[in-house]
């Protein structure tokens, strides 16, 4: 007679990483990245002496000021109930239940960091600063005459020449606030509250696609990291949140597409090409987002959603440059009037690293030791990527897609630092990249969890009450 024996839980893949392991390396890997953005910090007040940076807390652009607020009790709620509970959850909720708790905690997460500043510095007054969209909405109600002559007013030297950010930016971005007027959702209240509930679901199209094309449990893995990510802080009323939720569901609908996890592939990819096309009228950067779209079809092995895809970005191509506006006209101009402003002073060889140091604090000290763990595996995951794509002919999965993800988002951070076209500001621009850096959390010990959201948690709450962020 054989006596039942209780199976052994499986050990976790995250424990036997080739190379350095434990949390002792991963300390060492925190306190390193910590040290980074502190040397930034130091570097750049040492070059700020005649005011070069154009920042008055290098190389983040903010303010020293230590204060309290309405929004600290319940950001400290939010922080505690995630880190207690947050793990658990995410391995015993259902799917769809994870989804829209994941998106839930995130706006509530966003919305208390912002009331930390209060409700009309902290949310309602944010986009009616005179270098944001609202400042211009009143300029845009011959939409025709609009998108006609937009690149007229982007120099410096042009009449009227546009805020800050609209010049920025191409016209999508200012139209999307000029629709909410429109539709009787005018002022600084509104837009806030859009772009909070529209950012808030990017976590969910991230987790989406990690789950698509890695697994449920890494997905599952890095929900809480998602939802108590210190960009929180600049997600709240950026408008660049929103064009970071474009951009996310645009690689989750494709990568649905890709896997054919969806009864509609075809439309999921033309959903996604639209997406990805509206990415280009909001915002000229975005572009580097076609590096991540590639390595999703590199990882699914197939190029089916392509034409759709395709067809979706031409559309608005086509309705934007019959309108009147040619999107390389803009970027060239944009190129010119960014070298008129502060960008003609802040050093390259400054920020061309500093940019990096950042994001320590919006990407949080959790990712960056996930990306340590993601970086130690990737000659097993290239090796693994060749094998799977090229002699056995099949999709990448599991650990090594989402190796590959991670990997990709931290490539496009690189290529856009050294372009020299994010000189500072990054906090800000980048959030559209940086959110595909935290799911390399999922690669840390479960055992861990708790300690790290809390770092996350940390970070966040240190930097929205010890300074007063620009956006």
């Amino acid at each position: 007679m054989t006596v039942p024996t209780t199976p052994k839980a499986s050990p976790d893949p995250a424990d036997h990483e080739p190379g350095p392991t434990g949390l002792r390396a991963d300390l060492i890997t925190a306190s390193v990245a910590v040290l980074l953005f502190a040397t930034a910090a130091v570097v750049g007040v040492a070059v700020n002496t005649d005011g070069r940076l154009f920042l008055h807390w290098p190389p983040l652009y903010a303010w020293w000021d230590p204060h309290l607020g309405p929004g600290t009790p319940m950001a400290l709620v939010v922080a505690g109930v995630t880190v207690l509970h947050g793990p658990s959850l995410a391995q015993r909720l259902s799917w769809g239940r994870l989804l829209g708790v994941s998106v839930a905690g995130s706006l509530a997460w966003m919305f208390s960091l912002a009331m930390i500043d209060g409700w009309q510095r902290g949310i309602a007054g944010r986009l009616e600063a005179r270098h944001e969209y609202l400042a211009a909405v009143d300029r845009t109600e011959d939409v025709g005459h609009f998108l006609r002559t937009y690149t007229d007013h982007i120099l410096l030297t042009s009449p009227d020449n546009w805020p800050v950010h609209v010049a920025g930016h191409p016209p999508a971005a200012l139209l999307t606030f000029s629709g909410l007027d429109r539709i009787g959702l005018g002022g600084g209240a509104w837009a806030a509250m859009f772009v909070l509930v529209t950012a808030a679901t990017a976590a969910a199209a991230v987790l989406v696609t990690v789950r698509t094309l890695a697994g449920e449990d890494l997905a599952r893995r890095a929900a809480p990291f998602m939802v108590l990510v210190p960009a929180a802080v600049w997600m709240g009323v950026s408008a660049d949140a929103w064009f970071a939720a474009v951009a996310a569901w645009a690689i989750a609908l494709l990568a649905l597409s890709a896997t054919g996890r969806t009864r509609w592939p075809r439309a999921a990819a033309l959903g996604s090409g639209l997406l990805f096309g509206l990415l280009l009228y909001l915002s000229y950067g975005l572009v580097l987002m076609g590096l991540l779209g590639l390595t999703v079809l590199l990882a699914a092995r197939t190029w089916r959603p392509l034409p759709w895809l395709v067809l979706g970005v031409l559309a608005w191509v086509a309705v934007f440059t019959a309108a009147g506006f040619w999107w390389f006209d803009g970027y060239f101009l944009l190129v010119e009037r960014y070298y008129q402003g502060a960008a003609r002073l802040r050093p390259y060889e400054y920020f061309v690293w500093a940019n990096l140091a950042t994001q320590v604090v919006t990407a949080g000290t959790a990712t960056v030791v996930g990306l340590r763990r993601a970086a130690v595996a990737l000659p097993d995951t290239a090796r693994e990527g060749v094998r799977s794509l090229w002699r056995e002919r099949r999709p990448v999965s599991g650990r090594t897609a989402l190796i590959l993800l991670v990997s990709a988002a931290v490539l496009i951070m690189l290529l856009a630092s050294l372009s020299g076209m994010g000189k500072a500001e990054t906090e800000r621009i980048w959030l559209p990249f940086v959110l595909w850096a935290v799911p390399a959390t999922a690669l840390l010990p479960r055992g861990w969890h708790r300690g790290w959201l809390a770092a996350q948690a940390a970070v966040a709450l240190t930097v929205n009450h010890l300074l007063f962020t620009g956006w």
